[in-house]
């Protein structure tokens, strides 16, 4: 695979190339149910801005809850599926998360500006997306 800025054309590294596809596919698949929670949940179409991470948080696990229980209700009746045709890879695999990242922050006025340049810290963006390339090389890329 090659990628194209401009006039010039980068080959991409295996590893790269793993991690843009499941990228590609797994932004296609939040689009998509963000977008059906946004038609159906004014709540979450509108900026949380102002709103700490904890609280949009459970507002979008409620609209999830909510949105699932009115799918099964119309489905009229409940359906049992079998989990495991839904796991990628090998189960005996386990990600490690770093939970160390607080998520306790007060979000207000004065703060905002302050996470907004944290979040866009072009050398945090690149550590976090090294971390995610080696995750996805570690998890599926002996698989091809």
């Amino acid at each position: 695979m090659i990628i194209q800025f401009s006039n010039q054309s980068f080959p991409m590294i295996p590893k790269a190339e793993l991690f843009a596809k499941c990228q590609e596919a797994t932004r296609k698949d939040v689009e998509r149910a963000f977008g059906v929670l946004q038609a159906r949940f004014a709540i979450v179409k509108n900026p949380a801005l102002t709103l700490d991470k904890t609280k949009v948080g459970k507002i979008m696990r409620a609209c999830i809850i909510l949105h699932n229980m009115i799918v099964e209700y119309e489905r009229d009746g409940y359906t049992q599926y079998n989990i495991s045709e839904f796991e990628e890879g090998d189960g005996s695999r386990s990600s490690q998360v770093d939970m160390s990242y607080s998520t306790e922050t007060p979000t207000n006025l004065d703060n905002m500006v302050g996470i907004r340049t944290h979040v866009r810290d072009r050398r945090i963006h690149e550590q976090l997306k090294n971390d995610l390339i080696e995750n996805v090389w570690n998890k599926f890329g002996d698989q091809n």
